[in-house]
């Protein structure tokens, strides 16, 4: 009896894990209307056609890694090793962190070459990559602070809780925010010329 019981809790979803299925489905639903506007509003005559800076090359690179390192976390917690999952928490946290820096900077050379995001002379083509970007980058900082705070709970002395539940759901929604930016990056690149 109590063996078929605990089969059947693990089959159910955990109902933390239903949250974050259902606001991923929002935020595809949100993404999928951006990119959707971004098709219609290409075909204005004032419509400026430009390419990306290498920083968004470079930025993919980094989140492409920082979903590796947050998956080895997640084994590494699993298998125990806490020494190495605190270190992987920690570097994905920092290209995170990098990502974001790698995108303001590629704001910043757009700026430089003419392309202004916002304000007075902005072309709409420009105003759009730097709201699309901009709320991606968001998430993408949502997920660091979670990063962050899973980074001191790895450090404290007080926690001692060994469920692999939160971890689960961190490394969920960075491989999202990573699924999210190559759509993005494959949309911007190629989908919209």
């Amino acid at each position: 009896m109590m063996a078929t019981l605990s089969q059947e809790q693990r089959k159910r979803l955990h109902p933390h894990k239903f949250m974050l299925w259902i606001g991923m489905a929002s935020i595809v639903m949100m993404f999928a209307g951006f990119t959707s506007a971004y098709i219609v509003k290409r075909n204005q005559s004032n419509w400026l056609e430009f390419g990306l800076p290498s920083y968004f090359w470079y930025s993919t690179g980094v989140i492409l890694l920082s979903s590796v390192t947050i998956q080895m976390a997640l084994v590494a917690f699993k298998a125990r090793n806490m020494a190495r999952y605190r270190n992987l928490i920690t570097l994905t946290a920092g290209l995170g962190l990098l990502f974001a820096v790698l995108q303001w900077l590629g704001f910043f050379s757009l700026e430089r070459n003419g392309v202004k995001l916002i304000g007075t002379n902005s072309n709409p083509a420009g105003s759009f990559l730097g709201v699309i970007t901009g709320v991606h980058m968001l998430h993408v900082i949502g997920g660091v602070v979670v990063l962050l705070v899973m980074f001191f709970r790895a450090y404290s002395s007080r926690q001692k809780s060994y469920s692999s539940v939160p971890i689960e759901i961190a490394t969920t929604y960075w491989h999202f925010v990573d699924a999210i930016w190559i759509y993005l990056f494959i949309f911007f690149n190629w989908v919209s010329v």
